[in-house]
Parts: C-alpha cells; structure tokens; sequence
C-alpha cells in the first residue's frame, strides 16, 4: 500500500478524493488547496494524498526521485513506461479498495492528478470497474491512448471529466492535452474543459471551478 497523508473535511467522511501528485513532488504538494476548495459541510470528504515511489527517470537524467513511471526520450517524443504505468495503476485500484473498506462506496470516489498524477487518474479511471463519481486530469495528456478503446470499462463510460490546461504550460504542451480530450471525446466520454492563462501550475480560477466540479459530482442523489 502507498504511503499517503490523509484530509478529511468532516468526520466520518462518505465520499473521497484520490490526488496523485506530479513527476518529482509528493504527497504534500496539493494538500494546502484542500481548505481553498471551502466544500460544503455535506458530505464529508476524505483526501487521500499518496507519494509515488522512487525510481530512476530516463528524461531527468537517470535521477531517482518519486515518479508514478518512467518517461524516456524516443527522438523527440515523450514515452512513458507501459510497466510502470501499469504498476502504479494497480497501487492506485488498491488505494480505492481501501476507500471502499472504510465504507466509501466507489460511486463517492474521485481520482484526481496534476501532471503525471494527471496522467495516472486518467488510465487508471477510465479502467476501474466500478462506477467513479469523476476523474480529474489537470495539466496532463493521456497514456497509453492505443489499448484504451480495447481496455476501458463501460461503468465508467459516462463518469464526469475535468480536465484543465495552462495555455502556457512549458512542460505539457497544451496540444497534447487537446489531442487527449479529441481522443476522448471521439470515444464518447463527457469531458468538461477548462483553459487558463497560466504555465505548468494551478490558479486560483481553476481551483474555483475544481470546487465547483467536485461539489456537483460529490453531492448526494
């Protein structure tokens, strides 16, 4: 089981959010936006951060560091590791289970990323099972896009999308998350859009809309 620190907005939360973090940071990365998001009281939510492990990274020079997979340079063109991308999603399904043995059904769990944690919650998500509530994908592209028609999950074919994109982002090119949501759409899921004057980072507009999502896709029926 991934190590991971844990928010929970009220006590004996019923819906959860698992945020992976990007290439290079960890787990404390995101947990100070948790209060700006300023949920409604109902229902509880638990945010669950979990830590990549570490490994050596092709592109950054073979350093270690914490990184949901490997990412080499192929002439020019990122690619990301199939097997790592695999093995971190089969962390990621047992961080779900563990929600759904605390008594969060997978219906009130939300997987959410920046980056490659963005990349992360995509793959995995769009796999899972069961039901989500949503999947949020900010500043990220789609990996391992060839299988995803043939490996998809139809419970999770009309799951809501966030997905959100620097217009300046220096590290994802903005025509890469494009080219994932045209994907995407092309293969009939819902996904929302959302664009900012910003690089490879988070403002404070797009955390104002990310509450927004999250309420709408976290409130009861």
């Amino acid at each position: 089981m991934l190590e991971a620190i844990e928010l929970e907005t009220a006590p004996a939360p019923r819906a959860s959010v698992v945020w992976m973090h990007g290439l290079g940071a960890d787990g404390h990365d995101f947990v100070d936006i948790v209060p700006e998001l300023e949920l409604p009281a109902e229902p509880g939510v638990r945010f669950v951060f979990p830590h990549a492990p570490m490994r050596p990274v092709t592109i950054n020079g073979g350093h270690v560091m914490r990184a949901w997979y490997d990412i080499r340079d192929d002439h020019g063109q990122r690619r990301e590791d199939p097997d790592g991308v695999r093995a971190s999603q089969k962390s990621i399904e047992a961080l779900i289970e563990r929600e759904k043995a605390r008594g969060v059904p997978a219906s009130t769990i939300v997987l959410a990323g920046f980056s490659q944690g963005g990349a992360m919650a995509l793959h995995t998500g769009l796999r899972h099972a069961e039901r989500l509530a949503g999947i949020m994908a900010l500043s990220c592209s789609l990996p391992l896009a060839d299988p995803l028609a043939a490996e998809a999950a139809p419970a999770n074919r009309a799951t809501p999308i966030f997905m959100a994109h620097g217009t300046g982002d220096e590290m994802i090119a903005p025509a890469r998350a494009l080219r994932t949501r045209t994907v995407l759409a092309g293969l009939g899921y819902r996904v929302a859009w959302h664009e900012y004057a910003m690089g490879h980072s988070v403002c404070r507009e797009e955390i104002r809309d990310i509450s927004t999502w999250l309420g709408s896709v976290l409130t009861p029926r």
